[in-house]
């Protein structure tokens, strides 16, 4: 199953990312909570951290902190080494689009081949132009 972080304006999905399987997402945040929160869950990024994977919405205000938090964990992670892809699709994603990490940032990708954190800080200046919520599908 796949996690798809999306802006909806009345039923029509008008900007999203698919971030891979929910095991992907949450390979992320456990990057985040072992390197940048000191392995205690949600204490320097609680927005990101502590919201449930499988339901519900970040608010536009959400969005704002969001983004923040994300813009700080880019900064941090850009300065670490890139660790190996964990999913095959990820491996199968990178081999064809000829995606070399060369750092942590580059080695979360959304199935587009696309920086993960960079897709979700653009999700949520999305979401704050058109003020909207970010939709967990």
């Amino acid at each position: 199953m796949s996690l798809y972080l999306c802006v909806f304006d009345s039923d029509k999905d008008i900007c999203g990312v698919d971030v891979g399987h929910y095991s992907d997402f949450g390979a992320f945040r456990n990057a985040i909570c072992k390197l940048l929160e000191n392995g205690i869950e949600g204490s320097k990024f609680p927005v990101l951290m502590l919201h449930s994977d499988c339901d519900g919405e970040w608010s536009v205000n959400d969005c704002i902190n969001l983004e923040k938090e994300l813009t700080e964990i880019a900064s941090a992670f850009a300065q670490m080494p890139p660790q190996p892809f964990q999913s095959e699709w990820q491996l199968d994603t990178a081999k064809l689009l000829g995606i070399k990490p060369t750092n942590l940032n580059e080695s979360f990708i959304d199935v587009d081949g696309e920086p993960l954190i960079l897709r979700l800080i653009t999700l949520c200046k999305f979401a704050q132009q058109h003020d909207l919520p970010i939709t967990f599908q």
